[in-house]
């Protein structure tokens, strides 16, 4: 585990902005422990209807849209299940199935609440695969203003990312066109898409084989990545929190920024992981990230909050 001044190190950075936080599935969870709470539960056994409690990880949104199409494996992953229930009940029901679950009003979480009261200090980018709206209600909650940016997967619209300014209606435009001054307003920038509350059509959501076929291939163009977050992409550190560090969507992702944009090698990143794998851990550091192992999100903010300035006398605040 790094050692204890890394906490205000990256408590400092948040606070000035000039640190990227990327949200992975693990930042919806909450307190909920996957593997003791379930997500939902069966509400009317007759007409198969259930409950829903919680926002569910890949793994059980995989099992959950596999048992609606009577998916032909017992090996279910996300994108492979997607792309079965698009091809057999279609797109459009596929985003309607996403919109009810991810329409879920659960309350964000610690993490959501600090960052969006670190955007207080300074504006933030922050980047995050999640379809929720978690962190965009936690920063209506502590009313701070904030644009969203959102990958379209529609084959319907001729642009490629949907702009939300701050309490005005999106507009759709291409990446290249996205104009926005980061030294004035955070920037929420939805990576794989997001849940739309005022019109459910409007919704987006990578998750098909075929969507991140496409997505890998706007990144080879250059065109899935807005161009006026070329130059933090390049300069900042990036804050990992809630990935699997195996996630490979990630990887492609940063893979495609390193190269792209030239990033350098000496700039110092962080991740927080619940149990990284050895060879996980690996990965990361030679990505130079390095990497908080064995902590919850909600501890990890905990210890940023009461980890006192290098230098700082017992008791001082």
């Amino acid at each position: 585990m790094a050692e204890q001044p890394l906490y205000w190190t990256i408590r400092s950075l948040l606070r000035s902005g000039r640190i990227i936080p990327f949200l992975g599935a693990g930042a919806s969870f909450g307190g909920r422990n996957p593997s003791k709470t379930p997500w939902r539960t069966l509400k009317n056994q007759a007409e198969g209807t259930w409950e829903i409690g919680y926002l569910p990880t890949a793994s059980e949104l995989a099992t959950a849209l596999a048992s609606e199409v009577e998916f032909p494996s017992k090996a279910v992953e996300l994108t492979t299940v997607s792309q079965y229930y698009m091809l057999v009940r279609g797109r459009e029901p596929l985003n309607d199935c996403l919109h009810e679950i991810f329409g879920l009003k659960q309350e964000p979480g610690v993490l959501h609440h600090y960052l969006a009261e670190s955007a207080k200090s300074a504006p933030l980018l922050i980047v995050t695969t999640n379809y929720d709206d978690l962190i965009e209600r936690a920063f209506d909650a502590a009313g701070q203003p904030y644009d969203t940016v959102v990958h379209v997967t529609s084959s319907a619209n001729n642009g490629e990312i949907l702009w939300r300014p701050h309490g005005q209606p999106p507009r759709e435009l291409l990446s290249k066109d996205l104009d926005v001054d980061l030294a004035k307003v955070s920037v929420i920038y939805k990576i794989h898409g997001a849940i739309d509350r005022d019109e459910r059509t409007r919704g987006q959501y990578v998750i098909t084989e075929d969507d991140y076929v496409d997505f890998l291939a706007r990144m080879m163009r250059k065109t899935a990545i807005p161009n006026i977050f070329a130059d933090p992409f390049q300069k900042r550190p990036f804050l990992f929190l809630g990935y699997g560090l195996s996630d490979w969507n990630l990887r492609v992702v940063l893979n495609r920024i390193e190269k792209e944009l030239r990033r350098p090698g000496d700039i110092v990143s962080y991740a927080i992981d619940t149990r990284p794998k050895p060879l996980e851990k690996k990965f990361w550091e030679k990505r130079g990230v390095i990497v908080y192992d064995g902590m919850t999100l909600e501890s990890f903010v905990e210890k940023m909050e009461k980890t006192k300035p290098p230098g700082a006398k017992r008791g001082a605040s």
